[in-house]
């Protein structure tokens, strides 16, 4: 294994044609650049198609027809980028194809900005695209689970003939850390019976259609079982300090970093805090809320954004049974002292209440 100083960007890249990417299709946004533009010479230099596109939009169709014929294929965007590409999602579930996506968060709506942000949560566990469809989404918390992430992007969507995508953030991508690279795998193109391959005069053409549930048996309950089995299977998490925890700090990407340190100082100071970490945000970790302290106040959303996007999702893990706080920011990363003042402020609330 080789050891070296990246981006996580750029240790994302790497690590995706590492496991066997040989196709990527996208464009130039940032904070996510660094991606297109490592993979714009690395690509060809392991053998594979790099396609910089006219728009996000041809990106992703473009990686609709990559995975269709076999490939371990890439697309990546950020902010409106990553929006114009949900119709494409949506068709990728539709057609029960396995593809990688990631999507690098900055801040704000609309054009928004480049700085980091948490504000695409909803859209990367809800979808933004037509139907009934979710993607499992992966969540870094440093340049070495960037590197990880993509290579379990890969199994998981292929295990599961679905899109996966990675959620990272500005911050993230862009910071340089110490990476462990993973190991070079093989992936052949043609060893799927449902790809579409070359076919002689006379053979019947195999295709590849977003309208299985006209042509599938008992398709309903096919897709049922699929998103019940993810839902059972692969939810991932951290846990740190949450036995005896009177506040559960709930923190992912970079906000957890700065939530590990809250933790840190905290317990330094008498104050018993903890912290989950969804490492997948859907599906969401709610066998991480199954045990809970008995002396539990409540929970204390850390996010980058000001709607505080998460929070249903921890009270819908929670059963509801306890208070859930937020503490949310949009140009700076969050605080670790404003953490601890509000974590502070959350007990001695409960303990008046």
């Amino acid at each position: 294994m080789e050891r070296m100083m990246m981006k996580g960007n750029e240790a994302m890249a790497e690590a995706a044609l590492r496991a066997g990417c040989r196709f990527y299709s996208g464009y130039p946004i940032t904070p996510q650049t660094e991606i297109l533009e490592y993979l714009s010479w690395r690509m060809e230099e392991v053998g594979g198609e790099f396609v910089q596109t006219e728009s996000e939009l041809a990106g992703i169709n473009m990686l609709y027809g990559a995975a269709a014929a076999g490939a371990r294929g890439l697309t990546s965007s950020a902010g409106p980028g990553f929006a114009l590409k949900q119709e494409g999602i949506s068709y990728l579930c539709a057609a029960d194809l396995p593809a990688v996506l990631i999507d690098v968060m900055r801040i704000g709506n609309g054009l928004g900005d480049i700085a980091q942000g948490q504000g695409d949560y909803w859209q990367l566990t809800r979808g933004g695209g037509n139907g009934d469809y979710r993607t499992i989404v992966l969540a870094p918390a440093s340049v070495q689970e960037s590197a990880d992430l993509i290579v379990d992007a890969f199994d998981l969507s292929e295990k599961y003939l679905h899109p996966v995508i990675i959620g990272s953030d500005a911050a993230i991508g862009q910071m340089m850390e110490a990476v462990t690279l993973p190991e070079w795998r093989t992936h052949d193109i043609d060893q799927y019976e449902w790809s579409v391959k070359g076919c002689k005069t006379g053979d019947i053409q195999r295709r590849i259609t977003n309208i299985c549930f006209t042509t599938a048996p008992d398709y309903e309950n096919f897709l049922r079982n699929k998103y019940q089995t993810i839902t059972e299977q692969e939810q991932r998490w951290e846990s740190i300090e949450t036995e005896d925890a009177s506040v559960i700090l709930v923190a992912y990407g970079i906000s957890s970093r700065v939530a590990k340190e809250a933790v840190r100082m905290g317990r330094e100071r008498g104050m018993k805090l903890g912290l989950i970490r969804p490492i997948t945000l859907w599906p969401y970790p709610e066998k991480a809320f199954e045990k809970l302290p008995a002396n539990l106040k409540g929970f204390l959303s850390v996010e980058m954004n000001i709607l505080g996007q998460m929070t249903d999702d921890i009270r819908l893990a929670s059963k509801d049974r306890y208070p859930v706080a937020f503490y949310g920011t949009f140009f700076e990363v969050p605080q670790t002292e404003e953490i601890l003042r509000r974590a502070e402020q959350m007990m001695n609330s409960t303990r008046e209440g």
